[in-house]
């Protein structure tokens, strides 16, 4: 009843309609319409209510699955999204569940407890001001192309960033965002399945959208989209956009084989190729020259003897000359 609530009230976005047409359309008393709009509006719902009826304004503070979902163009995609206060992490609970649920379903939080990056590392997931969410997909696709998601997925968020902020964001390659040489997104991919099969893939992707402040020992290599730009974003406008352009890339290359308008992003956007960079592996630090990206993902890079050879993601760490990138 809720739910269908809301989505009489988005049809009609920015328009009203009264307690009694909803009264009438769900076959239910006006105090029993009324009672359901409370509850409404203490989910987080911007629900205006007048003497000519009810309507939805945008909400800004709070993740609503119905506020986003009213904004997807492709609504098979992003369709089914579960939505928590606070978890310990969105791709754990995505992997609990995959098997459960249809290809597209989105698990978003307002925190994590135990927010993971690559290699193990942690992530901040403060409450309220980022974007914490995985993207369940269930590709027909070999396990060798799985780490080719983490790109798709890095293109649809670089494009979202740009079209939403208008901020220089680029890719360090394979899976983090910067805005002028600080990381702002992390993107997190994990894989099940058998030698020649995926069973499932796990993309989750964080991003630093309305957080003001950052320990000292992070303020060096890390910022957000509000400290950049010098407002708030509104968190469901930027989550839908950023869905949106990845079940578009990530479509061209499930259906049509096309991997290269993601590359493309990546490419143009790329933080890292034609740069001297520092390859990490541990205690070692190995300078070299980025060229270019592969049709198949890889980083080429030049090294210090001149040869020339790929590196595969997750086999190093990459930092810049001098700080983050």
């Amino acid at each position: 009843m809720k739910e269908k609530m809301l989505e009489a009230l988005y049809e009609k976005k920015g328009d009203y309609i009264s307690g009694e047409e909803l009264a009438n359309l769900f076959g239910v008393s006006r105090t029993a319409i009324w009672k359901h709009m409370n509850q409404i509006k203490l989910e987080g719902y911007n629900v205006e209510t007048t003497k000519k009826g009810y309507r939805i304004l945008d909400a800004n503070e709070k993740l609503l699955p119905m506020d986003i979902k009213a904004r997807l163009e492709a609504h098979n995609f992003g369709g089914n999204i579960l939505h928590f206060e606070s978890i310990d992490s969105t791709n754990n609970h995505a992997k609990k569940i995959a098997y459960e649920v249809p290809e597209g379903t989105i698990v978003i939080s307002e925190e994590q407890q135990a927010g993971r990056g690559r290699m193990g590392k942690g992530w901040s997931s403060p409450k309220g001001e980022g974007i914490w969410m995985s993207i369940i997909l269930k590709p027909m696709i070999p396990p060798t192309e799985a780490s080719m998601l983490t790109q798709v997925a890095a293109a649809a968020v670089c494009k979202a960033i740009r079209e939403a902020t208008g901020l220089p964001a680029l890719i360090k390659w394979p899976n983090d965002i910067v805005v002028n040489g600080k990381k702002v997104c992390g993107i997190l991919t994990e894989m099940a399945g058998e030698l020649n099969e995926v069973s499932y893939i796990i993309v989750g992707i964080g991003i630093n959208v309305n957080i003001s402040y950052f320990p000292e020992e992070l303020r060096l290599n890390a910022t957000s989209l509000l400290l950049e730009n010098k407002e708030k974003i509104n968190r469901n406008y930027l989550t839908a956009l950023i869905i949106n352009k990845f079940a578009a890339l990530y479509s061209a290359f499930i259906e049509e084989r096309n991997f290269n308008l993601s590359l493309d992003i990546c490419r143009v956007y790329s933080a890292v190729i034609g740069k001297t960079i520092y390859l990490v592996r541990g205690e070692e630090r190995q300078q070299v020259l980025a060229l270019d990206i592969t049709d198949e993902g890889l980083l080429k890079i030049r090294q210090s003897n001149g040869e020339e050879t790929t590196i595969i993601s997750g086999e190093v760490s990459i930092r810049g000359e001098e700080g983050y990138i």
